[in-house]
């Protein structure tokens, strides 16, 4: 049945067969004057009991038949006793379980809710219930009316239901009140809602597009938008003018807000090299502690190690190899100096240096800690040096505060138990990161940072590695020799060709790169499929699971990741019966999936397989789905050596990695990787993409489809422009 007629129904819930938290999409079962129907739709604030009148339309569904699709409701609470012992049973009230719920409605029938939220202190007559506890729960039920009521108003502005508890949070009793005051105050750090939402509550006040909250929200959003494409700050002249733009205000209007969010300390202003510059107060401060913290590195002596030269003459001998010159110096400099940066592109011996580095640390009586910023890079670390590296965020002993923001245990006043750290990937470091790892460490603790400056940069705000290379202040090796055991390579010898601008080898047979021409995007497709269905498991033994690896210059579009997944799922994962699946958004993730961790998530419970337990699992963790428990409502994902268990609300938070773009693999290394080569826009096709791309294939990479695609990308050396001020602030220092 699907007539498209609007029909109105009333009936009570009888059932929650399915709420998705993040969005509050609801399948419930409604009780229509004894007919059951199935009713779908955006419907957060909903329990079982409740009394409905519903307006939608009969549709019939693929796999769930007829179903019921709403598009407005009107709700009334239980107004018989039975409705209402239905209601408090069902637990929507923390506190009230079927027990309580039916002594509850024994005593005071029809009209229990009505003395639930309003004469708390005759609840205390029940059996059972105290006076603390009757308190309880009024409040329990007040709290929960109030969220319902907020849910209701802010749901129309496409404010989630999860946004809606942590304003209620926040605000309590008086979120509508605030709201109603002030709606950009939902923008605030502590509250994160987006600007547009904000802006269509004020416009549905009818508040003038000029106020001057407007305007200061404005501008506020614009330097956050701006930090999560990289930037720590803004050109003065540039923001006012996309504050012009955006909020269709003067230019005056716009300075007249910035000066006073500049009085009051909201926004911070700069002079780098004679322009201003606003800057956000957290990471002016960050980028100005940075600098001075990197200085004083620099100028405080670490522990002398003796007779280097000696050393590293041992080491040769006892290893039987000659180091190059460029990594003689490096291993002097790491060992003379407090801080060394160390860069250089793949096969030019950045590893072996380290150990040699790391050798004579330890033989002196050196505590010697390795980071680097993710899972797989921390644990390629540990495979090539022998020795113990770990995540950032474990190094400094991760927490989080109340509104799920990290909290590093190790910092100033818990300073890191060690005399020299090696940071690895710094390329992918932000500064905000950064500057928690330089807050943990000792003074005269040697720093060692590891880095290629060809890759992309950090996806969060700040080009630190950079910044400290072109401040021209700091000490930098790079290392350029290519090693005879590299020049085998094919991946090494093109990601240099790259590098240079230079046309990457496309037609050397029996190599480790190899080229496929496919001159048509659907071919192209199945090329990609079959090789990872069949060719590469068949030829080299490769897991498509575990060695392979799918990456894409985008995340949209035709051979863009979701396209990819999609397809590639369907391919190496399909459905069967006895694999279960749940459907998270719009996306199915079923048993036995690749699957990666989309934003980092410090809440998620994981044990690892020697009996520790933690939680957190970050942004670019890739894992694969082992369990779907439907009935438990949970999920297991097992990243490396930890298994980590989802409710339905972090698998939110999950998405599927058959393929990846080019930015999430950062740090991670793959025995086989692929790459499409189609045409797309210069800003997703560009030269350090590809060199990033193919610099994470260990053994094998193949590109998949057109040669001019390839060259456009070698050609196109655009930079991704970041403002910053980092480097400013060291030179001026």
């Amino acid at each position: 049945m699907d007539n498209g007629q609007l029909l109105e129904l009333n009936g009570e819930v009888e059932e929650i067969i399915f709420r998705n938290a993040e969005n509050g999409y609801t399948v419930l079962s409604v009780n229509c004057g004894g007919q059951e129907i199935t009713a779908v739709g955006l419907l957060p604030f909903v329990s079982i009991g409740e009394e409905l009148r519903l307006i939608g339309k009969f549709k019939s569904h693929v796999s769930y038949g007829e179903q019921f699709a709403v598009e407005a409701c009107e709700r009334s609470m239980p107004s018989n006793s039975a409705a209402i012992l239905k209601y408090l049973s069902s637990g929507a009230v923390k506190g009230v379980g079927p027990a309580t719920a039916r002594r509850l409605v024994e005593t005071f029938g029809e009209n229990t809710l009505e003395i639930m939220e309003n004469q708390p202190q005759r609840l205390a007559s029940v059996k059972g219930i105290s006076i603390d506890k009757a308190e309880q729960i009024s409040s329990e039920l007040q709290k929960l009316f109030g969220i319902r009521e907020l849910m209701a108003a802010l749901q129309k502005y496409g404010i989630t239901p999860q946004d809606s508890v942590r304003i209620w949070r926040f605000w309590g009793t008086a979120a509508l009140r605030r709201i109603e005051e002030n709606p950009y105050f939902l923008c605030s750090q502590e509250l994160r809602i987006p600007f547009e939402q904000a802006d269509a509550i004020a416009a549905a006040q009818q508040r003038p597009f000029d106020d001057l909250c407007r305007v200061r929200a404005g501008l506020a959003y614009i330097l956050e938008h701006n930090k999560n494409n990289g930037h720590t700050c803004l050109p003065k002249d540039r923001l006012v003018q996309a504050c012009t733009n955006f909020l269709s205000v003067t230019p005056q209007q716009a300075c007249d807000a910035l000066d006073e969010m500049l009085t009051d300390g909201n926004l911070v202003c700069d002079e780098l090299e004679g322009q201003a510059f606003i800057f956000t107060p957290p990471l002016h401060r960050c980028e100005t502690y940075i600098a001075a913290r990197m200085l004083m590195l620099l100028r405080f002596p670490a522990q002398q190690i003796p007779c280097i030269d000696q050393e590293i003459q041992a080491i040769e001998q006892t290893e039987n190899l000659e180091y190059a010159q460029l990594q003689k110096l490096a291993i002097q400099e790491a060992l003379t100096n407090g801080l060394l940066i160390l860069t250089g592109g793949p096969g030019t011996g950045k590893t072996t240096t380290l150990n040699a580095v790391i050798k004579i640390l330890k033989k002196n009586g050196q505590k010697v800690f390795l980071a680097a910023p993710t899972g797989r890079a921390a644990q390629r670390m540990s495979e090539v040096t022998g020795c113990e590296a770990k995540t950032i965020h474990r190094l400094l002993e991760v927490t989080w505060d109340k509104n799920d923001r990290p909290v590093f245990q190790r910092n100033e006043k818990n300073m890191l138990n060690c005399d020299a750290l090696i940071l690895d990937e710094l390329s992918m470091v932000d500064a905000l990161l950064f500057e928690s790892v330089i807050r943990a460490l000792p003074m005269g603790c040697r720093l060692i940072l590891v880095g290629d400056c060809d890759q992309l940069p950090s996806v969060g705000a700040g080009n630190v590695l950079q910044d400290l290379i072109h401040s021209g202040l700091m000490p930098v090796i790079q290392l350029t020799e290519i090693f005879r055991q590299s020049m085998r390579s094919l991946i090494v010898t093109n990601a240099h060709r790259i590098v240079k601008g230079e046309m990457p080898v496309l037609t050397q047979r029996n190599s480790d790169f190899f080229f496929l021409r496919c001159h048509d995007w659907e071919a192209l497709a199945e090329t990609i499929i079959e090789l990872c269905r069949t060719r590469l498991p068949k030829s080299y033994n490769y897991s498509p699971f575990e060695d392979i690896q799918v990456l894409s210059p985008a995340r949209k579009g035709t051979l863009g990741c979701l396209d990819l997944n999609t397809r590639l799922q369907a391919a190496l994962n399909p459905p069967s019966p006895d694999k279960k699946e749940i459907t998270v958004n719009t996306t199915t993730l079923r048993q036995g999936d690749k699957v990666m961790q989309a934003r980092n998530n410090y809440n998620i419970t994981w044990t690892r397989k020697d009996g520790e337990h933690g939680e957190g699992v970050f942004n670019g963790d890739v894992g694969i789905l082992t369990e779907v428990s439907k009935s438990a409502q949970t999920l297991k994902v097992v990243f490396d050596d930890k298994t980590a268990v989802y409710d339905l609300d972090s698998a939110l938070d999950l998405e599927l990695a058959y393929a990846t773009t080019v930015h999430k693999s950062q740090g991670n290394e793959f025995n086989a990787v692929i790459l499409p080569m189609y045409q797309g826009p210069p800003q997703l096709c560009y030269r350090n993409l590809l060199y990033t791309a193919v610099t994470r294939a260990k053994k094998l990479l193949i590109l998949v489809g057109y040669e001019q695609a390839v060259a456009k990308m070698v050609q196109n050396n655009r930079k991704t422009l970041r403002y910053t001020g980092l480097k400013h602030f060291l030179i001026r220092e």
